[in-house]
């Protein structure tokens, strides 16, 4: 699958996790859906990204790879409960692919966003 290859880039990952939170919040009040554990999911995701936002640069190595493996690991919980809760739209499926392509993790970015909801045929996705 066409992805986005781009080097490891943790301050904008916690950047898009604050993001995807406030946009849950927003999409879950607007269509009056009851998901606490998604937002909880979301919510752990930006708190372990947080402190990396307002960085210029990645940590050291160690820390980075090991910061990065598990925000992964939580972003695809984060996707898991999004569909346990029919909760699918493009721009949640556009940032879950920014994401992972600043995780270092493009080809998973680009499958696992449609299942976050993101327009196959946007003109965002790589081709």
């Amino acid at each position: 699958m066409a992805h986005f290859d781009i080097p490891l880039d943790l301050p904008h990952a916690g950047r898009l996790a604050d993001r995807i939170l406030s946009l849950l919040e927003r999409y879950l009040e607007e269509k009056s859906i009851e998901a606490p554990a998604l937002l909880d999911v979301a919510d752990r995701l930006s708190n372990l990204l947080f402190r990396y936002s307002s960085e210029d640069e990645n940590p050291e190595e160690t820390e980075a790879r090991r910061v990065r493996d598990e925000a992964a690991a939580v972003a695809r919980e984060l996707v898991e409960a999004a569909e346990a809760n029919g909760v699918s739209f493009d721009r949640f499926g556009q940032y879950i692919r920014n994401l992972f392509e600043c995780l270092e993790m493009g080809e998973e970015g680009a499958s696992i966003s449609l299942r976050a909801g993101e327009n196959p045929q946007s003109l965002q996705r790589p081709v």
